[in-house]
């Protein structure tokens, strides 16, 4: 065979094999895509079979429902774990062993698992002692003022005490201040007693007076205002949130709550006082309780 020939077979050879080299190229393109093309039509055929389904269990739910068939819902693998875990969890730990070695010998001695117990404060348990500190007095307005419905001795007042919404007060001053010289009036009001209904009114607080024959209304400082705090020197401030009827911290207090020879409110000789603005007093009254 001459060179000639033998340069065009071999290159004949060479033009098929690249030529057979593309064409398995474009098959497999052909059958990727036959293949996706496949794929797509059995998800959508999926779809509208699991949409079928679906709606056909619905309709067999309605239709067992309409004949009185209770349905009964099937817990999830997650919620069956769940309550498997927890029931684990309540599996009792074993006790503790420890390991003793003695005479050369090594013995195993149980010993249960003890809870450790928090010690207890030893001044959780304190009380402060039971005097004015525990009674909250506070300055408060009298912004209303009526006679009780029911009750021709009692007044039903409403007093800014520096809050939200002013307190309603009964008190029954009624045949020993005039009505008109309760308007408007400044007054020391003890805020933390319990809330008790007199003659079908609930009253939340107490007007302070001077009391013995005569009572007389105390009076705060004049430059005091609705909500200011009423101190007691000696007696830092440690006011209950509510007094407990049943431990009678007013009742016990309430003896030594008096005016002076100054007619200033004391508790034990010692003045109450708006800080920084002036003691409360009583207007004519010396030496007489203050309840």
């Amino acid at each position: 065979m001459s060179p000639k020939i033998s340069n065009t077979v071999f290159n004949n050879i060479e033009t098929a094999e690249k030529r057979i080299a593309d064409l398995r190229t474009k098959v497999e393109e052909i059958r990727k895509i036959k293949i996706e093309n496949k794929i797509k039509e059995l998800t959508q055929e999926n779809s509208v079979l699991s949409a079928k389904v679906e709606q056909a269990k619905n309709e067999l739910i309605r239709l067992e429902t309409l004949n009185g068939k209770k349905q009964y819902s099937i817990p999830s693998k997650q919620t069956v774990d769940s309550s498997a875990e927890k029931h684990i969890l309540k599996v009792k730990q074993p006790e503790k062993t420890v390991e003793v070695v003695e005479n050369h010998k090594e013995k195993k001695v149980k010993e249960p698992l003890k809870k450790c117990k928090e010690k207890p404060n030893p001044t959780s348990n304190v009380d402060t002692p039971v005097d004015v500190r525990k009674l909250d007095f506070r300055i408060g307005k009298i912004v209303e003022i009526n006679k009780h419905p029911d009750a021709d001795s009692l007044y039903v007042e409403k007093i800014d005490c520096g809050e939200e919404n002013p307190r309603t007060v009964v008190s029954g001053l009624v045949n020993h201040v005039p009505i008109d010289e309760m308007r408007d009036k400044l007054v020391m009001v003890l805020c933390n007693l319990k809330p008790v209904k007199m003659r079908g009114i609930t009253s939340e607080a107490m007007v302070m007076c001077a009391s013995s024959d005569k009572v007389e209304v105390l009076i705060p400082p004049s430059a005091a205002i609705p909500g200011d705090l009423v101190h007691c020197e000696d007696y830092p401030r440690e006011p209950e949130v509510q007094l407990n009827p049943k431990k009678k911290i007013f009742e016990i207090c309430a003896p030594d709550l008096k005016t002076n020879n100054e007619k200033v409110a004391c508790y034990k000789g010692s003045p109450l006082i708006v800080p920084g603005k002036g003691p409360i007093v009583a207007p004519t009254l010396k030496g007489v309780n203050v309840k």
